[in-house]
């Protein structure tokens, strides 16, 4: 599966989201996701309503592998200005 496809179904999934994927051989996923959806929602809860948006990918092991780094905007700006300082 390519990282485009995996971008487009999130961002299908999760309206308004920014989504960042990279995959070295295309099994194994690094995604960031900022969504406004994250806000009020546990880390499981943030994983759990992006599995929802890849569906049948992880069922049928086209995705073998993912990681997952969640954040609201709020928390994406306070977790940039911490790399920048």
């Amino acid at each position: 599966m390519q990282t485009n496809q995996v971008q487009k179904m999130i961002e299908t999934g999760l309206t308004g989201a920014q989504v960042q994927v990279k995959s070295d051989d295309g099994s194994h996923f690094n995604v960031v996701v900022v969504s406004e959806s994250f806000i009020n929602q546990s880390t499981i809860k943030r994983h759990q309503m992006i599995y929802a948006c890849l569906g049948d990918s992880i069922q049928s092991n086209e995705i073998h592998a993912i990681s997952l780094q969640t954040y609201t905007p709020q928390e994406w700006d306070q977790s940039s200005n911490q790399q920048v300082s």
